[in-house]
């Protein structure tokens, strides 16, 4: 895969433009693109995305919220599906769902792993145990 990245352009939740790449540059990226109308996500995948934060304190996780007609993200509705009212890591906007399909997502959660070269190193669907396995090995052959 390997292929290069040159700009990951998104909003944060106050609106303001950022580039991923600009931000975590040199660094070992891992992205989550979401929607809150997953259950799969919300349920499963931003806890495991916090779990690979614990594990391996190296790298960077942040989320990426994919906004779909009529299930746009807002800071509120973002915030709210955390109990403690506060993200875990850095959430991102997509707006019109542009990184996603820049990416060619399969469906929601997608993954893509990000070496410190600024090289998707992989990009994986799902928040099954088969995703969370590849996600695993991929991430303990990056850092």
């Amino acid at each position: 895969m390997n292929t290069t990245i040159q700009s990951i352009p998104v909003l944060d939740l106050e609106g303001n433009p950022v580039d991923l790449m600009s931000k975590y540059k040199n660094k070992v990226l891992l992205l989550i693109v979401y929607n809150n109308d997953c259950l799969g996500c919300t349920g499963r995948a931003i806890p495991l995305a916090y779990e690979f934060q614990q594990k391996y304190p190296t790298i960077k996780v942040a989320g990426i919220h994919a906004d779909f007609l009529n299930r746009e993200g807002t800071k509120e509705n973002i915030k709210s599906v955390f109990t403690s009212g506060e993200n875990p890591f850095p959430i991102y906007i997509d707006r019109n769902h542009k990184v996603y399909d820049e990416f060619k997502a399969e469906g929601t959660p997608q993954w893509l792993l990000i070496s410190e070269k600024g090289e998707l190193f992989r990009s994986i669907f799902g928040s099954q145990e088969n995703a969370a396995n590849r996600l695993f090995y991929a991430l303990e052959s990056l850092v």
